[in-house]
């Protein structure tokens, strides 16, 4: 059975706790989706956590969004 080792990196862990923020604030609202708030395209924390997952995605080493 082979060892994998879970890493949990500071991306990771910013990224967790702002996933948790936001869907606190969804419950809050009683929405299933941010999408469905009038603060979509405004709203601080998503667009924190946008940058969250990002970051989390190339763990701080910057750049655009590429595919």
């Amino acid at each position: 059975m082979a060892d994998h080792n879970i890493i949990i990196d500071e991306w990771d862990i910013k990224l967790d706790k702002l996933l948790s923020e936001l869907k606190t604030c969804q419950e809050q609202k009683k929405f299933k989706s941010c999408s469905d708030c009038h603060e979509f395209f405004e709203c601080e924390l998503r667009k924190k956590y946008v940058i969250a997952v990002y970051e989390s995605m190339n763990k701080g080493a910057g750049g655009g969004f590429e595919f």
